[in-house]
């Protein structure tokens, strides 16, 4: 955090227009993805789920200690492909059209993760008319029920996955292709889970299903799927998800249920990059309207829509500065709960809404943390066509612009 604090009063030094701009550690980045990384039983794989963050300075510092990319889209796999020609890609994503087949097929991706019959059928007669043989993983939406998290992809209606009430068809069908090499299930049940022990569960669950469907149907299970879904815990930062303890029992569990010949595959964006990243934005105005006051930011969810998308109080730091340019009183905010929000023409751009604050001046700089993940990747940036943050990366003490 220190490092990030010598930014924004470099910032403040040097512009002249109020501080807004997304800043990302690449150092802490690192070190945190490949803490992770070493800490997997030895046959887990890492993939990074490049919707969380596909900035190419993030790709880029993450790529050495990850095994490959988990995409959603074609211009996805162009940005893997821009990092790496040969690193491992897998394609997933409910709505993947029969040009992104083709071009994904041509790109040479490792495994499809087949999200309805119909797209397994455009698959198969599109790798058939291509002359190849793709490698594909069947999405299963499970009926559960699952361990309680932030948001479920399966075991309600969704669109995601196949019905589990569909699998068997699936499986059959997967099989009776030349043009289809099916290798094992993809599961992605949950999302944002805090909870290290129930996650053991959800992957037991997914590991008795996988190895029934294999056995029944007397095809090699050569890939588990388990997904993303480890949170982040934007209410108190210091109470995040136990990796090591995860990582300790799921190689119990694995020795348990004789899994150590299956590659297990790990699908995570928000749980690798999120710490790394920070927006920081100045103070332009603080105001009272019906009993309450309102902190107003250089900024808005357009730049960073996760608060508003996710509904939560997003944790933040106050940065004080002295400087004050006008000739008139300064406004200021102290001992008293505030709403932070943004410059959008929209009651719902809000950051955080009456939490409490010492002191709070208009100038002062709010940096808001855990900001690496589903911030500025998710955001309507052109709303309002306000102007878009810088985008700052630190590494080895140097701030460089992207």
């Amino acid at each position: 955090m220190k490092k990030v604090i010598e930014v924004i009063e470099r910032l403040k030094e040097k512009n002249d227009e109020p501080v807004c701009s997304y800043i990302y550690d690449l150092d802490h980045l690192k070190k945190h993805v490949e803490s992770v990384t070493r800490t997997l039983p030895q046959n887990c794989r890492m993939y990074y789920a490049m919707k969380a963050n596909s900035e190419e300075r993030i790709l880029r510092t993450v790529h050495p200690y990850i095994e490959g990319f988990e995409v959603a889209s074609i211009g996805e796999v162009k940005k893997a492909r821009a990092v790496n020609q040969n690193v491992p890609v897998i394609f997933g994503g409910p709505g993947k059209t029969d040009k992104e087949l083709t071009g994904a097929i041509l790109e040479d991706v490792k495994l499809f993760h087949v999200e309805s019959i119909h797209e397994l059928k455009r698959l198969a007669m599109i790798a058939e008319y291509l002359n190849k043989k793709v490698s594909i993983l069947l999405r299963v939406n499970l009926r559960g029920p699952f361990p309680s998290a932030t948001l479920h992809m399966a075991g309600r209606p969704t669109q995601f996955g196949i019905d589990e009430a569909q699998v068997e068809e699936a499986i059959q069908l997967s099989l009776s292709y030349q043009s289809l090499q099916l290798e094992g299930f993809h599961f992605h049940s949950i999302s944002n889970n805090l909870d290290h022990e129930r996650h053991i569960e959800l992957i037991h669950i997914y590991f008795q299903k996988a190895k029934q469907w294999s056995q029944k149907y007397e095809f090699p299970l050569m890939y588990i799927n388990v997904g993303g879904g480890i949170g982040v815990n934007f209410s108190d930062l210091h109470q995040q998800f136990n990796w090591n303890h995860f990582t300790g029992e799921l190689q119990q569990l694995i020795d348990r249920e004789k899994m150590q010949t299956v590659t297990i595959i790990f699908e995570c964006g928000r749980f690798l990059t999120s710490s790394c990243g920070y927006y920081a934005v100045e103070v332009i105005d603080i105001k009272e309207n019906h009993g309450k006051t309102f902190v107003v930011i250089c900024g808005g969810t357009q730049h960073f829509r996760l608060p508003v998308s996710w509904q939560h109080n997003h944790p933040f730091e106050l940065i004080p500065f002295a400087n004050w340019p006008y000739p008139f009183e300064r406004k200021t905010a102290a001992n008293q709960e505030v709403t932070i929000v943004g410059q959008l023409c929209t009651p719902k751009d809000v950051f955080a809404k009456d939490v409490s604050i010492n002191q709070l001046r208009i100038g002062d700089v709010i940096v808001f943390h855990y900001a690496g993940a589903y911030g500025w990747s998710i955001s309507h940036h052109d709303f309002l066509s306000h102007p878009h943050p810088q985008h700052l990366f630190l590494e080895r003490e140097t701030a460089l612009k992207a």
